[in-house]
Parts: structure tokens; sequence; C-alpha cells
């Protein structure tokens, strides 16, 4: 319920109108990169977020969204918390009714966590049901598709950005450093295979005020996911995993998204591997990938495909520190995911679902 003010609004944050979307607990408070909300205003003005004592401290990275605007930056703290609307003078009209939507979302796959208490309006604002894309991508993996290493995070990366190419609503579960196996692995007490059915990632180990993990409600993710996106094993392979026994956890974790995703397309990528400065490229896993997919193909699962990303990554995309894509990197890997998608059979959406500004 929104209480009113003789200058502002409060919306609560059970009120049925705010559009979660990722992974929050109870508190409710962000757990993994890219999670956030959505709203649709009408006579929009100012907001205020008035975050809670979970927040990271000192801060947390925020992407904000109006509109469908390239997403921003903005770092948010515990208290009151104003959020620039525009990048620009024209995104919010100033004629009485219009309509805008915001989306919001924590960028870092580490100190992510912000603790939503309330959400402030303008006087004369009005919440107004958030409707969501047809189009829902899941995607799954570790460090490559965290968007680890680049300025704004989650936001840049491949993951979010072929996301945004289809004008599609989407949620990464992408932990840097974890295996898909059940195994500490940099820092990760558990691997993408244990966390993903989790609410909270696997920084809930390092968090004295919640250092425990609950079970994920699938029925939470609304809309359901469309299609589901994996590309993982770099970090079972760095932690010697050998490839039977990746192979069988790879087809355990399938069987148990499944259960979820009973009828979803899952896209399952082969590695683009390290590149190196002389031109050469370290591959892992080779041939673990195909046979994964025939072995669901031949238990009769003919909603998996096989992604093969070699040559999509070369030297040049990668930070030469570390190996990781670049934003120009994520940017040309989003693109070839889209040109395949597109060739599979998949459109994106002619048009966001966002209100005419009037």
């Amino acid at each position: 319920m929104a209480e009113a003010s003789p200058d502002s609004f409060t919306i609560k944050n059970d009120n049925p109108l705010i559009h979660f979307h990722g992974r929050w607990d109870s508190g409710p408070g962000t757990w993994w990169a890219g999670s956030g909300f959505k709203l649709n205003v009408q006579d929009l003005q100012s907001l205020t977020l008035n975050l809670g004592p979970h927040t990271t401290q000192p801060l947390a990275a925020v992407g904000v969204s109006v509109n469908y605007e390239p997403f921003r930056t903005i770092n948010v703290t515990e208290g009151a918390n104003a959020i620039p609307l525009s990048a620009s003078s024209t995104t919010l009209s100033l004629k009485k009714g219009s309509q805008s939507v915001v989306r919001i979302n924590v960028e870092g796959w580490q100190d992510n966590r912000i603790n939503l208490e309330t959400i402030g309006l303008n006087a004369g604002a009005k919440l107004l049901p958030y409707t969501p894309q047809k189009l829902a991508f899941q995607f799954i993996g570790d460090s490559l598709s965290a968007g680890q290493y680049c300025p704004d995070g989650v936001d840049q990366a491949w993951t979010f950005l072929t996301g945004e190419d289809f004008k599609a609503e989407h949620n990464i579960n992408a932990q840097p450093g974890a295996a898909l196996t059940d195994i500490v692995s940099y820092g990760n007490e558990h691997g993408v295979s244990y966390q993903f059915f989790r609410t909270e990632d696997t920084g809930y180990y390092y968090t004295t005020d919640h250092n425990y993990t609950t079970p994920w409600n699938f029925a939470r993710d609304q809309p359901e996911p469309t299609h589901i996106v994996i590309h993982i094993g770099a970090n079972d392979n760095s932690q010697g995993v050998s490839a039977a026994n990746f192979t069988q956890t790879y087809l355990a974790f399938i069987k148990n998204i499944r259960v979820h995703y009973p009828y979803q397309p899952i896209f399952a990528f082969t590695p683009w591997g390290w590149p190196n400065s002389d031109g050469s490229i370290g591959y892992y896993y080779q041939g673990v990938y195909e046979q994964i997919v025939k072995d669901r193909i031949a238990t009769g699962d003919h909603n998996i495909f096989l992604v093969n990303t070699t040559g999509w990554v070369t030297w040049a995309d990668v930070f030469p520190s570390n190996q990781h894509p670049s934003p120009s990197g994520h940017i040309k890997i989003a693109g070839l995911f889209t040109q395949w998608l597109n060739n599979w059979g998949l459109k994106a959406e002619k048009n966001w679902e966002t209100p005419a500004l009037v």
C-alpha cells in the first residue's frame, strides 16, 4: 500500500506492483549480479530508494534505466538515495498522465546487496502494474558471464546485453570462480550445481548477517524463463575435475533444471577458451559439451542445443591481465550469440512493453 504525504508518498517493499526480478531474500535484499526491480509510474518526477542496514557497506553500485534508455551507474548506500532519473531532458514527459518505466539492478557479483525498505515518489505520482516482456532469458555461468572486471559489472556482460538486444527479461546467475561441480573453488564454498537452487549467491559464506542459504522458490521467477543459457566449466577445469566427472555433473544439473523448466530450450555453450597474446587459444573439455548434448537428446530431451563458440573470442577481446572479456569483447560475444539465436529462429521483441509517452 502507498502512504500519502503532502509532497511525496511512500511505497512499502511488499507492494505487489513492484516487479522484482532475480534473487531476493525475505529482507527483501538482493543476491546475485543483475537482481533488481522494475516500476511503472504515472506522472513520475522524483524517486528515492530507502535502503536498510543489510545494504552493502560502504556502497552498492546499481544500474538505472528510465524508459529503456541505456543503463547508468548510481552508487547507493544505507538510508535515503535520490535517484537521478534521466541523462537527458526528454526522458520524462511533463504532461499529466504520462507513464515511465524504471529499471534498477545491482551490477556487482560481490558487494551487491541492497536491502529495500521503501520507495519514495513525488506527490501526484501513481504506481501502476508493470507488463513484463514475453521473452525471458535465464543465464547460468561463472565470471565469463558475470562481467567480472568490467567497470559496470554485469550490465556490460554479454548475458545482460543479449537480453537487452532481444528486448527480453533476463535473470543472470553467474558466480566468478565457481565451478559447476559442488566443490570449493576460488573462494566459493559451493559450486553452481548447488548454488543455483538457492536464493543466495556464494557470498553468503562471508556475510555475518546472513551466513546461510535458503531454497529458491522458482515460482517467484515471473515471468517464467522462456530460454535457458549455460556457459560454465572453466573453473572445473582449473580445479582438475576430470572430463568424466564434469560430464556426470553437467548431466545431473540439466536433469535438475528440467524439474523447474521442463520444456524450455536449453543452449549449452562450448568454451571459447583462454586467448593468448601469440594468437593461440587454450581450450578445455574439448568434445565434452558435444557429448553432453548428445546424451541428453538420447534420453528424449530434444530441446537442448549446442552453441559452438570456437573462434568467438580472441586476444583483442580480453583484458590482457586476466584473459576475461573486456566491455568490447562482451559486445562482440552478445552480437555473435544474437546472430546465432536469429539463425536458430528466435527473434527479438518488436518493442519494449513500455507505456507511450504523451
